[in-house]
């Protein structure tokens, strides 16, 4: 696979990549290489890419507990007291070789350390591949509000290697899915017709292709003003659900890509209601979804915490939720206004 050019640095895709990365480190002569992971990724990642990486600089393993209930300013203290500690100076360059939490946090962390350090993006989940690594977004969440602290700040280049595909589990695998789907329905239906006919599904296709949408929306928008906005079709309402579902002691958490995949049914529903997006439609999104991802009954005496966490969704405005909503596949329209009633309509038409 080729090269993607992103705004200011290159995704590069493959074992090719790590001759870039070796490059890398030789032009910029940096003084240490900190490598940030989680237990998961320290024992079956680690090993897979050490061998890749050719240098005479010093390596420093900077492991974190893995899981979204560790992304928040904590876990980034306890990061750069181990970086200041372990000699970390303005040559330093950060490593994340980890999921979705790992690059967010990493990125977030080399952002802000002595006003910023370089960082690399090495994703080991579909989740970060298709997503978290590319388009400059870094962060932490606030409590159990996704992503409530961070920063816009692009990586030196980030390394799309699939071989890191085969230390993830099903679930994570079909967590990353949902992100795809979501790229199929709001910008190229081609993917969305791929994974709904499930026909010589080539993962490698699908990825570098999640990808090159992903990019094709960040250089038009950078800073989410406008275009980037739809990237955000099933977070507004799926950002809510991940959220109670995370703060809940008595309910299992949701990954991602679960809570966004019943975002999707949610906003195709209220999207049908509000823009007319054909009602056949949105029973072929609802059916997809189902047929990848068990249904989370969502309970109705949960409506009320639900409601109260999309009201602190970071892409509010003077207190009013916007959704991104579709007119029909690849139709989409921003910032609607959507009311509390129709909301839980839409959940309720997921329960069905």
């Amino acid at each position: 696979m080729k090269t993607i050019q992103a705004v200011t640095y290159p995704v590069h895709f493959q074992k090719d990549s790590y001759q870039e990365l070796s490059k890398l480190i030789d032009a910029k002569n940096y003084s240490t290489i900190f490598i940030l992971v989680d237990e998961n990724t320290f024992e079956h990642c680690y090993p897979k890419f050490i061998p890749n990486l050719t240098t005479d600089k010093r390596i420093e393993v900077i492991e974190i507990e893995s899981g979204e209930i560790n992304k928040n300013l904590e876990t980034c203290i306890g990061v750069w007291n181990a970086i200041t500690e372990l000699g970390g100076d303005r040559k330093s360059i950060l490593i994340t070789l980890g999921g979705g939490v790992i690059t967010d946090l990493g990125g977030f962390v080399a952002s802000c350390f002595k006003r910023g350090i370089d960082f690399v993006n090495i994703p080991t989940t579909l989740l970060s591949m298709v997503d978290a690594s590319v388009g400059g977004k870094t962060g932490v969440d606030l409590g159990v509000l996704k992503n409530q602290i961070g920063l816009f700040t692009n990586p030196q280049m980030v390394i799309v290697d699939t071989d890191y595909l085969t230390t993830v589990t099903d679930r994570e695998i079909k967590s990353g899915t949902a992100e795809i789907i979501k790229y199929g329905i709001t910008y190229d239906v081609k993917l969305f017709n791929e994974i709904k006919n499930n026909k010589n599904l080539n993962i490698n296709d699908l990825i570098f292709r999640s990808v090159e949408i992903k990019n094709e929306v960040v250089l038009q928008d950078p800073k989410e003003k406008n275009l980037r906005k739809i990237l955000n079709f099933g977070h507004t309402l799926g950002h809510a659900i991940e959220s109670f579902y995370l703060e809940s002691e008595d309910k299992e958490t949701l990954t991602h890509g679960e809570a966004i995949a019943i975002g999707m049914v949610c906003e195709c529903y209220i999207s049908s209601k509000l823009l007319g997006f054909p009602s056949d439609k949105v029973s072929d999104v609802k059916e997809v979804i189902l047929s990848i991802y068990n249904k989370t009954t969502l309970l109705k005496e949960d409506f009320t915490a639900i409601m109260d966490l999309l009201k602190h969704d970071k892409k509010n405005v003077n207190g009013q939720v916007n959704f991104v909503l579709l007119n029909d596949f690849e139709d989409y329209k921003l910032d609607c206004k959507v009311s509390e009633e129709l909301i839980i309509e839409s959940m309720e038409f997921y329960n069905l």
